[in-house]
This record gives structure tokens, sequence and C-alpha cells, in this order.
């Protein structure tokens, strides 16, 4: 049995906690407001598909973990919040999980996750990841509703190094994620994963917000297909300057994958929508970061990111 601290009880940790709960692992969640409030009351409600899974949980905010836990209490922490959401966290459970030695995974979008957590921690405490192909939002307070197959790709940060105590918690918990219905893949090189999401992400995200438009309408129009293409092009010009040096068989592949995949309202859609703050700047920021670095332009990327922001002021 797994004891595992979920750090961000929405779409994506909530839908990860029932599966877990299900298989029988402890799982304590932090949230906060209304969503907390229902949790702590009704428990999580979890939609997928036709399906509705409600489980009892233990729930929190950031500062009942620090006052009730110790670090070690648990065998991992997962972090599923949003990247805006990535600062305030540390800002919060930095000092408590200093004093500890559980590993963190995280499993948010965007490349400056993991370095802002191996900052505070240390790398040989930091597992990266990502969820693949699932779709997950808060519906209403203690009720989730999630899509997809669900993947999640995860491997030492920044690379495998072979003699490093990660690699058998890796294969541990890939086979209780696995045994609880959690398609999950262990990878030797997870800054190459992460930065191949991150080429789907900046492609569709920022002009789903801009337009209103799902993945498939945006790839399948004469126009915003140039766009959504011109951005991952930048996005794989940008991985340079983190060594990961993508190449034209991932922007490729990447735009053939977001291309014919389910039409998906993205998650910074629905952010705009209920009025949330943007995932922009760990999205299309972390591009236009790089490629600055580089001496290289990105005119899709930052002409989208000056649209949306300035529709959002």
């Amino acid at each position: 049995m797994l004891r595992l601290l979920i750090v961000g009880a929405g779409g994506i940790g909530g839908y990860y906690a029932a599966r877990l709960l299900h298989a029988g692992h402890e799982v304590v969640l932090t949230a906060r407001g209304a969503h907390l409030a229902a949790l702590e009351e009704q428990g999580l409600t979890v939609q997928y598909g036709d399906e509705v899974w409600s489980f009892p949980v233990q729930s929190m905010d950031h500062s009942a973990v620090v006052a009730r836990f110790r670090p070690d209490d648990f065998d991992v922490v997962l972090v599923t919040l949003k990247s805006t959401a990535t600062e305030a966290m540390l800002a919060e459970l930095g000092p408590w999980l200093y004093h500890g030695k559980v590993p963190v995974l995280s499993l948010q979008n965007g490349v400056d996750n993991e370095p802002a957590l191996a900052s505070l921690l240390g790398e040989h405490r930091v597992l990266g990841g990502l969820a693949v192909r699932i779709g997950g939002h808060i519906v209403q307070p203690g009720v989730v509703q999630a899509e997809g197959p669900a993947q999640i790709v995860m491997g030492e940060w920044p690379m495998a190094v072979g003699s490093d105590r990660r690699g058998q918690l890796l294969q541990q918990l890939q086979e209780d994620f696995e045994a609880a219905g959690i398609p999950t893949t262990v990878s030797d090189n997870i800054r190459y994963e992460l930065w191949r999401k991150l080429v789907i992400n900046n492609g569709v995200n920022p002009l789903s917000a801009l337009t209103g438009l799902d993945t498939r309408s945006l790839t399948h129009h004469p126009e915003f297909r140039k766009i959504v293409h011109g951005m991952m092009a930048e996005t794989v010009a940008a991985s340079k300057a983190d060594d990961v040096n993508l190449g034209p068989e991932d922007l490729a592949e990447m735009f053939d994958l977001i291309s014919n995949f389910n039409a998906i309202k993205t998650s910074m859609l629905v952010d705009k929508e209920k009025g949330r703050p943007l995932e922009l700047d760990s999205i299309a920021g972390a591009v236009l970061r790089r490629c600055e670095r580089l001496g290289i332009e990105a005119p899709y990327t930052r002409t989208v990111s000056a649209l949306l922001t300035h529709s959002q002021s």
C-alpha cells in the first residue's frame, strides 16, 4: 500500500486520487475554498465517461498538512496543481518538504516546475512527470469530471542516472499505478517528454483560449492550423535552450497527434471561461524566455500571447 499526498485535488489530481483510493492506497488531498469544504463534507465524486465514483477522502489545506504530518509520512508527494500555483505552494509547503526526504513528483504543465522543486529540494528528490491524454475539471465543489486514457509518464529529473534510488521507487509506482488502472510509463529522459508535451500545449492552449475553439476546430481550420503549427515550431526551436534539441520529426509527430485526436476543450480555455488565472506564463512564457535567450524570434507565440493577455485586461 502506498501513502500519497496529492497536492491539488482538481480535475487531474482528483481523478488519479479516485483510482488510487479504489485500489486501496492511502491518499491525502489538498484543496481550498468551497471545493475543500465539499470534499470534507461529502467526499470526492469523479465522473469518468458513464461511470461515477464517490469516496470519502482525507482533505485539508496546506497549513493543516504541515500541522498534522511529517513529509516522510508519505512515500511520494504528487503535485497536480496548475503551474500558476507552484510558487505559492512552494512558499507554503517548501520549508516543510525541505526537512524531509520524501520524493516529489510533478504532474504539471510546462518545463519550469521541476527546476523550481530541484532548486529547493535538490535534484535527487525530484521526479518529473506529465499527465497524457487526459482532460479533467472541477465541475462543482467536490465533483470532478475526467476523460481520456489518462496516462502518466514519469522519470528521474532531469534524466535517469542509473544508480539512483529514485529508479526503484519509479518501478514500484509504475506497478501500483498500473494495478490501479492508470497506464504508466517510466522514461529515461523525462525532460524530453516534458518538452514534447509543451510543443502541443503551446500549439493549442493559448490560441484556443483566444478564439474559444477546441483543438480539432483549430487544427482543421485553414488559417488557424498554420498558427498552431507555427507555435509548435517555435517551441521545438526553444527546446535547444535546455539542451533538449527537439527536431522536425518531433514537430511532425506532435502536430499529427493533436490534429487527429478527439476535439478537446483545452484547460486554458476552461480557465478563461471560469475567470481563473491562465497558465500562459508557464506555457507561452517558457517558450518566449528561451527564444530570447537563444536570440531567435517567436512571432506566432509572441502575438497570440500578447492578444490573449490584452483580452484578459
